[in-house]
């Protein structure tokens, strides 16, 4: 019978939405939840949506909940992390400071300046977290949902000998687009992917053996409105040869191309994902509260829910591990020679296959070299992000940020120098002590 610890259970739809995935499940029957999160109020809810669920299910499994993750994780099988460290106290820093500088973000939670400090702040309450799960739970599979992912998924691996794996809803979610794109059936299409998280590549897209992309492309001419539904995807795309894993509005941060000057940003730039400026940090605040209230009204039966699986992995984890029958999904691992054109000290995603054995990533091969140079300039900002958490490195914090693409692109060195020691003080209260 399965024991799933879910920490940082306060993110409340998204915790609802692994459960409702787990009890939709026909093998798992029975089973534990353990929530845990350092919000009482949002927590509760968490629980009482847990309850609901579960009654709504019939099914037998039972919860718990503590702020306190050290009293429940006990016994743990799995445990999903998807905290958030300080981010309702920061969001404006993280973009309102590098905008300043000319930087500008529509999300920031993956790199770049908000990206940074989002890490900074997570990575520490990250680590000790893992300490407590090899302590308390040393058999348990930690499957990571947090941002900036690879981040998390590679400091966690060089701090601990647990296996972790970095999950995601980029590579499910931009497949079924290209077959909407394509007006196909999604189940048509013979696909593969590889890269890193949040700027890996959809590298074949095939449909009953005929390649897709010169589709894609011709489609683009008869029906220019497409492009508008997926604009800086669509010129990656094109110049570069490949569908890249995550939205527009994400993705125009990855690069240098799309948001280093006013006139880019006006022609590349849509409203809300497709990369609104500040469109994370103006509406996330509204979104957490409005997050609780559609909880509140699904339990009172004001809004309607499916109890029905989703697309994110961590059901079919679970399934794979407890029955042996075999799943394929894409996770954040260790490159062990998997992509080998990239680091091997970093993190790549890539094609999984899981069973009762755990995770056993897959090899790839070799990324186009255009595409692997675009992923090696993040792992070089992984890498020098992960040392400075693990040695309490302050300088190799700062050298990360001048590595970023977008923000090299926009500012001199001393400028990036500035700007970091700008945010470092403002937010110095939820920084460790060597960054302050």
């Amino acid at each position: 019978m399965p024991k799933v610890t879910i920490i940082g259970a306060g993110s409340a739809v998204f915790a609802a939405e692994i459960m409702k995935d787990i009890l939709s499940t026909p093998a798992l029957e029975r089973g534990q939840f353990a929530l845990v999160d350092i919000d009482e109020d949002r927590l509760e809810v968490a629980q009482q949506m847990a309850e609901w669920l579960i009654k709504t299910s019939g099914r037998a499994w039972t919860v718990e909940a503590s702020t306190d993750r050290t009293k429940v994780l006990a016994d743990t099988d799995y445990v999903v992390n998807s905290i958030e460290v300080a981010g309702l106290a920061n969001v404006r820093h993280d973009y309102d400071i590098p905008l300043k500088y000319g930087v500008d973000q529509c999300i920031g939670d993956t790199i770049g300046p908000g990206g940074l400090f989002k890490a900074l702040r997570t990575l520490p309450a990250w680590i000790e977290i893992l300490k407590d799960i090899e302590c308390l739970a040393p058999n348990a599979l930690v499957m990571n949902y947090t941002n900036p992912m690879s981040l998390t998924v590679l400091t966690g691996i060089r701090a601990s000998n647990l296996p972790i794996v970095g999950l995601c809803h980029s590579i499910q979610h931009t497949t079924q687009q290209l077959a909407d794109y394509l007006d196909v059936p999604y189940e048509e299409l013979d696909w593969q992917g590889a890269g890193i998280n949040h700027l890996a590549w959809i590298t074949k897209l095939e449909r009953h053996g005929e390649d897709q992309y010169p589709v894609l492309k011709e489609r683009l001419k008869t029906q220019p409105e497409l492009y508008d539904k997926d604009p800086v995807r669509f010129e990656k795309m094109k110049h570069l040869g490949a569908f890249v894993t995550e939205s527009s509005g994400h993705t125009s941060e990855y690069t240098p191309y799309f948001r280093k000057r006013p006139d880019l940003i006006q022609k590349y730039m849509r409203p809300e994902y497709l990369g609104e400026s500040g469109f994370y940090a103006n509406n996330w605040p509204n979104w957490r509260e409005e997050a609780l209230q559609e909880l509140r009204d699904i339990m009172a039966g004001k809004e309607s829910y499916a109890l029905s699986r989703g697309p994110e992995y961590a059901s079919y984890i679970i399934e794979a591990v407890e029955t042996g029958r075999p799943a394929v999904i894409y996770g954040n691992v260790a490159n062990t020679g998997l992509i080998s054109n990239l680091p091997q000290d970093g993190v790549v995603e890539v094609a999984c296959l899981v069973d009762k054995k755990g995770i056993q990533a897959t090899y790839f091969g070799a990324l186009p070299t255009q595409l692997a140079n675009l992923d090696r300039q993040h792992m070089a900002f992984h890498d020098l992000v992960a040392t400075s958490v693990l040695e309490q490195n302050r300088e190799a914090a700062v050298h990360a940020l001048m590595c970023d693409p977008l923000t090299a692109a926009v500012c001199s060195l001393e400028e990036i120098r500035q700007m970091f020691d700008e945010m470092a003080k403002v937010q110095e209260a939820y920084l460790p002590d060597y960054l302050r």
